[in-house]
């Protein structure tokens, strides 16, 4: 029998209870809200969501900044100009879901592992429908069309135009010059009337100056690069490529079962053709098994998915979640955002939540904090990630490939004492994956460091992402070790430096095919979106060996990492920062726990036993609430982890 939601949330509103609220607000029995088609001229009948003037982040203190939007040098867009919204609502109770998914994560707990299913979700903490359909109904009558709402009622979208924004949200959009492209964004707050105040929680969709963007690097081979390959059967540790099998070997995966049994979620955009076709390519050249495959198109009907600038990236992340996960996973499916609009890629994190059907969720993406921030963007992913820890789902995260300057990325910093950091990799409710330099010897593993690449002949830096967040608290399980109040990144850290990164298979071959590569250079790539799928593949293969069971694993890698050492490689060399003028910028590494590769990477086959590995079930060992079948509180024959797991966590989070 499926489980029952658990007994202090609260139930749905009956019909009556409804019909009582919409009274109350100020609408119609069907959810009409009774309000003028025309946007309300008094101010005060307006209410601020989480969406901020648009405000580029500042050199001087990476917080956002005024900037020439709502200046005379801006000019406001276009009154036709397309505009996709995606407003996020907020939980119907956001105290009840953070009790829970502190209870299903923690041994002892009654709800320990007892996930919840969507349906329930949708019964104790999504939004109402009354409060949906008011939403839908109110940009319906403002002019919005193919206003839909997202299953999990976490998000509605739909199409209009700067006119509409204005009148619906009292913000104007103003077009203005950055970075040598025209952009426009939202001159101020985006508000709501009153009525929709304890609804609506933010609106994203009113900028492109800030978007998301991928975290690899593509390894440029200098002259001497063959040389040190030959090299890496020597004594010598080197820095070398790697074909992505080799990372189950050199990470100590032993006789740890591959992912077979467990479904990887993969945040992509655009148009994976190309990336299908490489995985192909990749599974038969190494003798593996064919990958089964999806792609889940997350935006509206009609959007354009022709874009291949991220096909690099796509391919980066699925054949090293192959290959890390032992040659075998039981599908991927390719979330495919439209664009790299924090509304587009928000509005994939939530597809694959809804669906239910990932157990891990690889996110090789980020943006500056303060954007998303100012966006909103921050917020609503937060509680798209609440949804997926109640559910057993988790998210594996970049932490970013400009070291401690992820606000001036792409240039070179102007403030080398200001530091900032990625999003989403700093929300609490994803593992932050930061980077390394893998050295191996015979193609075994020696040690690592931090990955640091320096800067390029433009003065931009590359390193992995790391430091403290400006705007996220940090849960306990962290904060009782760094003694910071700020959620720090990363958590833990896998191979990201070039010089030892992926070598892929890139439009069907091996070298000579990326872009600007010279035909005999290897298409080797690094940077943290290495390290995230990196650690994807080994999350899947432990919950595979567990039968898809395992908690959010954030609390036990932290209390783990101090009660058996074995389990880590410790990262004590190096920093994410710049060295000028004989001054050391940004974070450097320690024993322990630091803010640039966090516990440093696993020994797989330590990993699984400290989970209590149990081979996988017959039939696929599909139980667990993997979105494919079985029932979730089956623990397949597991045996009782409580008393491996319970000394090794303490109040688990905030």
């Amino acid at each position: 029998m499926p489980k029952q939601a658990p007994s202090f949330v609260a139930p749905i509103l009956s019909a009556t209870c409804r019909l009582s609220v919409l009274s109350l607000i100020g609408l119609s029995a069907t959810g009409l809200m009774v309000l003028p088609a025309q946007a309300q001229s008094n101010s005060t009948d307006w209410v601020s969501t989480n969406t901020h003037a648009f405000a580029a982040p500042s050199a001087a203190s990476g917080a956002q900044a005024s900037t020439n939007v709502a200046g005379t040098s801006a000019n406001e867009l276009a009154a036709n100009t397309p505009i996709h919204v995606v407003v996020s609502l907020k939980m119907r109770d956001q105290k009840g879901l953070d009790a829970f998914i502190n209870q299903v994560n923690q041994p002892g707990s009654p709800n320990y592992r007892q996930y919840l299913t969507p349906d329930q979700i949708l019964a104790t903490y999504a939004p109402t429908e009354a409060q949906v359909q008011t939403v839908v109904e109110y940009l319906t009558r403002a002019g919005f069309k193919n206003v839909r709402a997202a299953k999990n009622r976490l998000l509605v979208t739909a199409d209009g135009n700067a006119a509409l924004v204005k009148s619906a949200f009292n913000t104007s959009l103003k077009r203005f010059t950055q970075d040598g492209h025209q952009v426009y964004a939202n001159t101020s707050d985006a508000q709501v009337p009153a009525a929709l105040g304890d609804i609506v929680d933010s609106v994203l969709g009113l900028q492109n100056a800030a978007t998301a963007h991928t975290n690899y690097r593509i390894y440029r081979p200098e002259p001497s690069a063959s040389t040190q390959v030959k090299r890496s059967l020597a004594a010598a540790p080197v820095l070398t490529g790697h074909n992505p099998v080799e990372f189950s070997n050199i990470y100590a995966a032993g006789s740890t079962p591959t992912a077979s049994a467990t479904t990887v979620g993969i945040i992509s955009e655009g148009d994976l053709t190309q990336t299908l076709s490489d995985l192909q390519t990749f599974t038969t050249n190494n003798g593996l098994g064919n990958v089964a495959t999806q792609v889940v198109q997350t935006g509206p009907d009609g959007s354009d998915y022709s874009d291949t600038d991220g096909t690099v990236e796509w391919n980066l992340d699925s054949q090293s979640i192959v290959g890390a996960a032992g040659g075998a996973v039981n599908k991927l499916v390719f979330y495919a955002a439209p664009s790299m609009s924090l509304g587009d890629i928000t509005a994939a994190y939530n597809q694959a939540v809804s669906d239910n059907v990932a157990k891990v969720i690889n996110v090789s993406l980020g943006v500056c904090e303060a954007s998303a921030k100012s966006e909103g963007s921050q917020a609503a992913d937060d509680a798209i990630f609440k949804v997926a820890m109640a559910q057993g789902q988790v998210f594996s995260v970049s932490a970013g490939d400009h070291g401690v300057y992820e606000c001036q990325s792409g240039k070179p910093p102007s403030n080398l004492r200001t530091y900032t950091v990625s999003e989403p990799a700093t929300s609490p409710y994803v593992i932050s994956v930061g980077g390394t330099g893998l050295y191996t010897v015979g193609g075994k593993y020696d040690h690592e460091n931090v990955w640091n690449e320096g800067v390029n002949s433009r003065g931009v830096l590359w390193a992995t992402g790391g430091g403290i967040s400006k705007y996220e608290a940090a849960p306990t399980w962290q904060s009782s070790v760094t003694g910071s109040k700020l959620r720090t990144v990363p958590d833990i850290g896998f191979d990201a430096d070039g010089r030892s990164g992926a070598i892929l298979v890139y439009q069907g071959q091996t070298s000579g095919t990326l872009p600007g590569a010279g035909p005999d250079d290897p298409n080797q790539v690094g940077g943290t979106s290495l390290a995230a799928p990196i650690f994807s593949g080994i999350w899947a293969r432990v919950q595979s060996a567990n039968n898809n069971t395992l908690a959010f694993p954030a609390a036990s890698i932290y209390s783990n990492a101090t009660t058996k050492p074995g389990l880590f490689h410790p990262v004590t060399s190096g920093n994410n920062g710049i060295t000028k003028s004989g001054v050391t910028y940004g974070y450097s590494a320690t024993q322990g726990f630091d803010y640039v590769t966090g516990w440093g990477s696993f020994d797989i086959s330590q990993l699984n036993a400290a989970y209590g590995s149990t081979p996988v079930a017959a039939g696929g060992g599909k139980s667990g609430n993997t979105g494919s079948g079985g029932s979730s509180n089956a623990q397949g024959g597991t045996p009782d982890l409580f008393g491996l797991l319970s000394g090794l966590f303490g109040s688990w989070w905030w």
